[in-house]
């Protein structure tokens, strides 16, 4: 029996079972032992061989929004934690975003469409610097990391925040925007959707938004030891997968008050934020990232391709 086989063995009840929780009376995943055994079990094998048992393993692990970078990052999870007996700490760059208040403050400082959680500068760089800092000390102590709650678009209580007690063997780091790089000055210049043109005429906020990658950003990502995109076809496939993601988020909290479930209409001008980053993202990154997962219109991972041995 091949190790691929042994480990899936050794993997599948909680595999499935995790899946089963993010699935809904309408929307079932499909191929669910196809994407574990032939492309998440043989990453796994990639970052076991690849962990440093002096100091984390860093997986940068990015997707346009409604990729399946939540699915993804938790199945490698419970694989690396359950058959290569690693410990795995996974967290959202989302988790860092700056507070409603402080992105208020922006909004008012830089520009109003900073107020929109999402785009670089609107993340805590010093509190993510300071976190790979700390996991990677020799002297590790308890580290206290923020929760964002994207139903409220704020942070959770200090109380509900992630509990780090214990160094790592690898860290996975997800995010819409994690490892993107800065656009040229040229293509800046020219507004990419209706939101950017009627909101963003004198390029003030893309051009800040710009300079975050140039700078903080592309120190954070430096950190990274190994990025793996998930790329999917179409900018408006990724807004059908997250127009999907919203009716699920609403599913699961309708019953709380204090909510900032998102329309249709709103949510296509939200992801309108996204954009220009995330088409920059389709052309760039697969030259860069050390694995790219290609996505069908199904939302399945239909090839990997190696970069980097």
């Amino acid at each position: 029996m091949s190790l691929v086989n042994v480990c899936f063995n050794k993997v599948k009840k909680d595999c499935l079972k995790f899946i089963q929780s993010q699935e809904t009376a309408t929307e079932k995943f499909k191929d669910k032992e196809k994407m574990i055994k032939s492309f998440l079990i043989p990453l796994s094998f990639w970052i076991s061989n690849k962990a440093d048992i002096k100091k984390p393993y860093f997986v940068g692990l990015a997707g346009g929004q409604g990729s399946g970078k939540t699915t993804i990052s938790s199945i490698m999870k419970i694989i690396l934690t359950k058959y290569f007996k690693l410990k795995v700490f996974k967290i959202s760059i989302d988790d860092f975003y700056r507070t409603r208040k402080e992105r208020e403050m922006l909004s008012k400082k830089i520009h109003p469409m900073l107020m929109t959680r999402g785009v670089p500068g609107t993340h805590d760089i010093e509190m993510m610097l300071n976190f790979f800092k700390k996991a990677k000390s020799k002297n590790f102590r308890n580290i206290k990391l923020p929760n964002f709650n994207k139903a409220i678009d704020d942070r959770t209580h200090k109380k509900n925040w992630y509990q780090l007690n214990e160094k790592p063997d690898v860290i996975i780091f997800e995010g819409w925007c994690v490892g993107a790089k800065p656009e040229s000055k040229t293509s800046l210049k020219k507004s990419i959707n209706s939101l950017e043109k009627a909101k963003d005429a004198k390029l003030i906020w893309r051009k800040h938004v710009n300079t975050q990658l140039q700078n903080k950003y592309k120190k954070l990502y430096s950190e990274l030891n190994c990025l793996i995109y998930l790329k999917a076809k179409n900018f408006n496939l990724l807004q059908k997968w997250r127009l999907k993601q919203e009716h699920k988020l609403w599913l699961k909290s309708k019953n709380s008050s204090n909510l900032k479930i998102m329309s249709k209409g709103d949510i296509i001008n939200f992801m309108q934020t996204y954009q220009r980053i995330t088409e920059n993202m389709f052309k760039h990154m697969p030259k860069y990232a050390s694995i790219i997962f290609n996505l069908n219109s199904k939302h399945q991972i239909k090839s990997a391709v190696y970069k980097s041995k």
